[in-house]
C-alpha cells in the first residue's frame, strides 16, 4: 500500500511541476483596440478624410436648422396679425422645411456611418495584420482584445500603434 501511495505522490508532484513549467512559458498580450483606433496615424487620417468629406454637408444642415428656427420664430411673432389662410400656409411651409431637414440629416447620418465603417474596417484589417505579425514574430500564445483587468507588462498596444505608424 505504501508503494502505491509513493507512486501516486510522485506522479502528482511530477504533474504539478510540469504544469508550473507550462504556465511559465505561456506568453499573453493585450491590445486596446479603442486606443489603436484613436492614436494610430492611419486612423487619424481616416478621421480627417471623413471630416473633410462630411463637414460641408454638416454645415449646410446647421444653416438649414438656423433658417428653420428663424422661420418658426417669425411665424410665431407674426401669427396674431396674419390671416387664417396665410398662417396656415406658413405653418405648412415650416412643417415641410422641418421634414426636409430631418430627411437630409438622416441621409447625412446614414452616409457618415457607412463611410466611417468603411474607413474603420480598413484600419482594423491593417491592425489585425500587424497584431498577427507581432504574434508570430514574438511567439505569443494568446493576444486578447478586450479584458477587464490586465497588467501593463502584457499591454502591446503601443507596439501595435508604432508598427502601424511605421507602415506606408
Amino acid at each position: 500500500m505504501s508503494k502505491l501511495l509513493q507512486s501516486v505522490a510522485l506522479a502528482t508532484s511530477m504533474m504539478v511541476a510540469a504544469s508550473a513549467v507550462q504556465a511559465q512559458e505561456l506568453k499573453i498580450g493585450y491590445v486596446n483596440s479603442e486606443r489603436v483606433l484613436r492614436e494610430a496615424n492611419l486612423a487619424k487620417v481616416a478621421q480627417s478624410k471623413l471630416e473633410a468629406e462630411f463637414g460641408k454637408r454638416e454645415k449646410e444642415l446647421r444653416d438649414l436648422e438656423t433658417k428653420l428656427r428663424g422661420a418658426a420664430e417669425k411665424l410665431e411673432k407674426d401669427a396674431p396679425t396674419l390671416s387664417e389662410a396665410e398662417r396656415g400656409r406658413r405653418q405648412r411651409d415650416v412643417v415641410e422645411q422641418e421634414r426636409d431637414l430631418q430627411r437630409k440629416r438622416r441621409e447625412w447620418q446614414e452616409d457618415l456611418t457607412q463611410r466611417k465603417n468603411e474607413e474603420l474596417s480598413s484600419v482594423v484589417e491593417r491592425a489585425n495584420k500587424v497584431i498577427k505579425q507581432i504574434f508570430d514574430a514574438e511567439k505569443y500564445d494568446l493576444i486578447l482584445q478586450d479584458a477587464i483587468h490586465f497588467s501593463p507588462r502584457v499591454d502591446i498596444t503601443k507596439k501595435v500603434i508604432d508598427a502601424l505608424n511605421a507602415q506606408k
